[in-house]
């Protein structure tokens, strides 16, 4: 891998020690009050309609600053949201919840713009794989440590204890920001974009998805949001329901890490092709959400384990693939697929998180619907990919094929 990339992996691994503390302990600090499932359902339908609407927003910053403003802005995006959970409480609840979305998913959609925006333009095909790879690798490593050090320090010294060393790591964002690649995108290649005056937030849904093969990437688009937002919401869920106990979580995230260490291992030692990983991931997370509906805490944690390992095989595949898929574009297209890449996920993810308002437990027909919808959409994302590899693969043998011609 490039200088560049091994940056934005390093980048990566210190933004990641702070999104797992979030993803984890500030959605239980959210659950430990009246354990509702709609309150923790509704901050996180709050950031991710802040994380759409950021991404699309720092993919028009990209044009005139490079990924070092994107990434001090979300730096500064995450000291909001810790310092107003050290100071601010308010009677109303929900408004308080849903305020402390706001900065969060900011903070994600500003890193996560750099982060995508950046690898589009950078990283060369042969690249996409191995940063996938590293980043999982490295996610997999901070899992195990981020999680029990945090236990740690909210036992002894409390959440805002907590807080303050996550305000810690966020200077340290802030300070290697500065070392960043100066990666941005051309404005003359970004002058077709304002030629139809489209507003910046949706740019143009013909240039996203007008590469072959597009209609069965926004497929799989549609249905992925489904299937990680249950993944994300109800791992977390399903960890709380058993056990409220810090380091206990902690530890039974550490088994779930270790479980896809396991499939790290299969994956390197065994040689299949990118679709058979794929579906692979796809039947072990399948069977993962199909046992939670056994309605016993043992049933849960095998649950977490089959999924991880299926996440793991999942992950891979689907990201580098649809990053190959737009390796041709040229970078305003591409920036442009993001954006709608993005803000097609936080719609359909929103969807899933407003069926699940309702719901006080999870057992009961409610929560086997949504269940059976997610299996729906999860099984769909294989087909998808494919059709969608299938067409990509003929139109660059067609132009493979123009090219030979035009040598001779």
């Amino acid at each position: 891998m490039s200088k560049d990339i091994r940056k934005l992996l390093i980048m990566n691994a210190i933004f990641s020690i702070i999104s797992i503390y979030i993803g984890i302990f500030v959605n239980l600090y959210i659950w430990e009050s009246n354990q509702g499932i709609g309150e923790v359902s509704l901050y996180n339908l709050s950031m991710y309609i802040c994380w759409g609407i950021t991404f699309a927003f720092a993919a028009r910053l990209i044009t005139k600053y490079s990924i070092r403003v994107l990434l001090f802005i979300s730096a500064l995006c995450g000291a909001v949201a810790f310092i107003y959970l050290m100071t601010v409480h308010f009677d109303n609840r929900a408004l308080w919840i849903t305020l402390l979305g706001i900065p969060v998913g900011m903070m994600f959609g500003f890193s996560q713009a750099s982060q995508n925006l950046s690898i589009a333009m950078q990283g060369k095909e042969s690249e996409f794989a191995p940063y996938f790879a590293a980043v999982n690798i490295t996610g997999q490593v901070l899992n195990m440590a981020v999680p029990i050090l945090s236990a740690a320090v909210i036992q002894g010294f409390g959440y805002q204890g907590s807080f303050v060393v996550m305000l810690t790591f966020i200077i340290i964002m802030l300070i290697y920001a500065v070392s960043m690649p100066r990666i941005s995108l051309p404005p003359k290649q970004v002058q077709p974009i304002k030629e139809r005056r489209e507003p910046f937030y949706t740019l143009g849904f013909r240039s996203a998805f007008g590469y072959p093969g597009a209609k069965w990437v926004l497929c799989s688009l549609l249905a992925g949001g489904v299937f990680l937002q249950f993944q994300n919401l109800f791992t977390l869920l399903f960890t709380f329901s058993v056990t409220e106990n810090k380091l206990l979580i902690a530890l039974l995230n550490m088994c779930y890490t270790l479980s896809s260490l396991l499939g790290l291992y299969l994956y390197r030692k065994i040689k299949f092709n990118e679709m058979r990983w794929l579906w692979i991931g796809t039947s072990l997370l399948a069977i993962g959400f199909l046992i939670v509906l056994i309605p016993y805490s043992p049933a849960l944690i095998i649950s977490n384990v089959l999924t991880s390992i299926g996440m793991f095989y999942f992950s891979i595949v689907w990201n580098a693939q649809q990053f190959k898929y737009i390796k041709h574009l040229d970078p305003s297209r591409q920036t442009t697929f993001l954006v709608w890449r993005e803000c097609t996920l936080v719609f359909t993810r929103c969807i899933l998180l407003s069926l699940t308002f309702s719901l006080t437990e999870m057992k009961g027909i409610g929560f086997a619907a949504i269940i059976l919808v997610t299996l729906g959409c999860l099984i769909a994302i294989p087909i998808f990919q494919k059709l969608a590899g299938r067409e990509n693969s003929l139109y660059e043998e067609h132009l493979n094929n123009l090219n030979n011609q035009l040598h001779i």
